[in-house]
């Protein structure tokens, strides 16, 4: 998961690097041809454009820093965090869900991903399989069964 991670940030970071350093100077540069930058929407635009992509790959970067300080060794690999595999018994629904708690830059809804900083992802936070858990939720309080846990560690083949 976290190569996975790593992976999509450096992709997209190179990718606003490319657009960054080639195609916003041409773009800066034709519209500089055409004259007065005062009433010169196309130069506008593109120099808006230039600085949210410097922004968003600072945030990336910063994000990639993180990203290298995780410790997966340092988990634990019996209780839901960062980048656990939960499935849940809803206990009023009898319903179950499985996800992937993640940090919320990293959200993947397709995937099955859940951000950790959610009522759900929040409520989760160091439970152990077998535990039953009442959450708040934005509809009211549900309360669920940790059925199956996989942590990070344990999908890393980390576990002993």
């Amino acid at each position: 998961m976290l190569e996975e991670i790593r992976q999509k940030l450096e992709s997209e970071i190179e990718t606003l690097g490319h657009e960054l350093n080639v195609i916003l100077p041409e773009r800066i540069s034709l519209a500089v041809e055409q004259g007065d930058l005062r009433e010169n929407a196309e130069y506008k635009s593109a120099l808006e454009r230039q600085e949210f992509v410097r922004a968003r790959i600072e945030h990336l970067s910063q994000r990639m820093s993180e990203l290298a300080k995780i410790d997966v060794k340092a988990m634990p690999i019996d209780r839901v965090g960062f980048g656990s595999r939960v499935t849940l018994r809803d206990l009023d629904q009898e319903e179950e869900l499985t996800f992937t708690l993640v940090a919320g830059d990293f959200m993947d809804l397709e995937a099955g991903h859940v951000s950790m900083a959610s009522p759900i992802g929040k409520g989760l936070l160091g439970s152990r399989e077998g535990e039953s858990v009442t959450i708040q939720l934005p509809v009211g309080e549900r309360c669920f069964e940790v059925k199956d846990l996989v942590t990070l560690p344990q999908q890393l083949g980390l576990d002993g």
